[in-house]
């Protein structure tokens, strides 16, 4: 019955998209999302140590989890379909004749207003823990933890508010800007303020890649492979040969970081995630035509923020329901630095997900909203209500 009902929903889900709707963008921005939740989970622990606690990493002490950070680092493909989404957008308001500050409002007011949540919930927790005489040191951790991965929403607010400037613009130009700011760093002995002019330019490359997309610039596979391979190459050579870490996300009391700020080694990574999601479009296309796998995608998109903004605080809560086990829980409160930390971890990945799926539960109306809009039946669509301005809204 379970399984027939599923069916049902996934083909009232199918019927209910605009068949010009392309279905592989929403795929890469799912996986992009849910990529940056598996990184988190796999690479950060909270250890328990004489009643406080502490956030290490594996990668600290294990270097041979690196490639982990190679599959879960994807923010490159948010921003190259964030790029995308965000100049089709602007061209299609503006041909309604929408204003500029019409269009900004509505993409960044549908970004924040999940975050106002989030910040309401953890200034009343650490507020409560700070009372109940927890640790300073304790409550900041926690409170970094949750409010940290948030940096991309504002770099990504910027980039989006500079649509109509940078649509147009050749992701040579922030590459290159880049590429100066790491020799004149790492080469020249410059100062380590400098790093941080690659926060908006390092992210604007694929933005800007994903700007060309939408005006059709990326057409054939020669381009993906191209930027796949070129990419690879490059990073490659920059780990071997120039001293950039191999890991692709912060690993704590590292001299350097490729995320904070972006380095090179970090962009010509992200240019062969993006090379390598232009070549997954075809097949990605053909699963997706399958009403089930659709749904998924769908599913998941319609919350995007919902679950970047909660999986932080879903791993927190799973750690200190697990104190009341009276002593620390391999793979939740140890330091991670056996295999069988992995293991263990791994483990506790599905109990991760479930009570972020009790977070999703709770607080997906501040990103869905509550519109009455939503109970509208779709004209010649028997038993699609609900899902067509819904499925509207994923972009």
């Amino acid at each position: 019955m379970r399984t027939t009902s599923l069916r049902r929903f996934a083909a009232r889900v199918d019927a209910a998209t605009p068949p010009e709707r392309d279905r592989a963008i929403d795929a890469l921005r799912a996986f992009a999302i849910l990529g940056v939740v598996l990184g988190h989970w796999l690479v950060t622990a909270i250890v328990v140590d004489s009643g406080s606690i502490h956030v290490v990493s594996p990668l600290q002490h294990m270097p041979a989890f690196t490639p982990v950070s190679w599959i879960f680092q994807t923010l490159a493909v948010f921003f190259l379909v964030g790029g995308q989404v965000a100049t089709k957008s602007y061209t299609s308001a503006k041909a309604r004749g929408d204003g500029y500050l019409t269009w900004l409002w509505a993409r960044l007011f549908r970004l924040f207003r999940p975050v106002l949540a989030v910040l309401a919930v953890w200034a009343v927790t650490a507020s409560a823990l700070l009372f109940a005489g927890v640790g300073f040191g304790t409550v900041e951790a926690l409170v970094k933890l949750v409010l940290s991965p948030m940096w991309f929403l504002l770099v990504f607010a910027v980039l989006t508010a500079a649509t109509p400037l940078v649509s147009k613009l050749n992701p040579l130009w922030p590459l290159a800007v880049v590429l100066h700011v790491d020799l004149i760093r790492f080469a020249f002995h410059g100062p380590a303020w400098l790093g941080w002019l690659n926060l908006p330019a390092g992210w604007l490359v694929p933005y800007c890649l994903g700007a060309m997309w939408a005006r059709e610039g990326l057409r054939g596979r020669t381009t993906g492979w191209v930027l796949l391979i070129g990419g690879a190459v490059a990073t490659a050579l920059l780990v071997t040969q120039a001293g950039y870490p191999a890991s692709m996300v912060g690993v704590p009391g590292a001299k350097i970081s490729n995320l904070n700020p972006p380095t090179l080694a970090a962009v010509t990574f992200g240019l062969a995630q993006c090379g390598l999601a232009l070549l997954l479009l075809g097949p990605l296309r053909r699963v997706l035509a399958r009403p089930a796998a659709w749904a998924a995608v769908a599913v998941v998109n319609l919350s995007a923020m919902t679950i970047f903004l909660w999986h932080q605080t879903s791993m927190i809560a799973v750690t200190a329901l697990g104190l009341l086990a009276g002593e620390p829980l391999l793979g939740l409160h140890t330091t991670p630095d056996t295999a069988s930390w992995i293991l263990a971890r791994l483990a506790w990945l599905p109990v991760f997900a479930t009570m972020l799926s009790l977070c999703w539960l709770t607080f997906r109306h501040h990103e869905q909203g509550r519109r009455k809009s939503r109970t509208i039946r779709v004209a010649g669509s028997p038993g699609s209500e609900k899902l067509r301005p819904v499925v509207g809204t994923l972009r």
